[in-house]
């Protein structure tokens, strides 16, 4: 697992160390539920998203062929 470094104000810290507290969790775990939150979020497209490109008006999308197997010895 990663480990991160961070500095911030002291009010931040003491605000932090307060939320944590009252949360029932210790600082550094509530610091990383706060960053997975923030990085789930990001990874989703937002509400409407695709609306403002407009809807597809050109030929129909095709997937091409996909390329044959490779056949492996069987193992003895």
């Amino acid at each position: 697992m990663a480990q991160l470094h961070c500095y911030v104000p002291e009010e931040i810290a003491q605000q932090a160390q307060r939320r944590a507290t009252q949360s029932g969790l210790s600082l550094s775990r509530y610091l990383a539920d706060l960053v997975k939150r923030d990085a789930g979020a990001s990874a989703v497209w937002p509400e409407g998203y695709f609306d403002i490109f407009g809807k597809w008006e050109g030929a129909p999308l095709e997937r091409p062929a996909f390329a044959p197997l490779e056949e492996r010895l069987k193992i003895k």
